[in-house]
């Protein structure tokens, strides 16, 4: 692959990304498989990174809180808000990010 072919990976998961509403996420959220995704990260990046099991990276993550399993916080913000969220599903975990802008 040169620099310049996009990864598969990254573009099958960049399909399957979609807008979506708070309400259709609250059952995954109740069953803890949601994560969520800071605004400045790529979201489709994050996803391929956990399907791809790149532990050093997802850790690196974690611990900077840029990606993180949704707290019950930031599920009451989503649910009051309303706000245009974007997902992927990297199975068993559903990427969610709000989209700024």
């Amino acid at each position: 692959m040169t620099p310049d072919t996009p990864n598969p990976l990254y573009v099958k998961l960049l399909g399957e990304t979609a807008q979506i509403d708070w309400p259709a996420l609250e059952r995954f959220f109740a069953q803890g498989k949601l994560l969520w995704v800071a605004p400045a990260l790529d979201l489709v990046q994050a996803a391929a990174a956990i399907a791809n099991d790149d532990q050093p990276q997802v850790a690196a993550w974690l611990t900077s809180g840029e990606v993180e399993r949704m707290s019950a916080e930031t599920a009451a913000d989503l649910a009051a808000r309303q706000p245009a969220l974007w997902a992927v599903v990297v199975s068993p975990w559903v990427c969610v990010q709000e989209r700024i802008g």
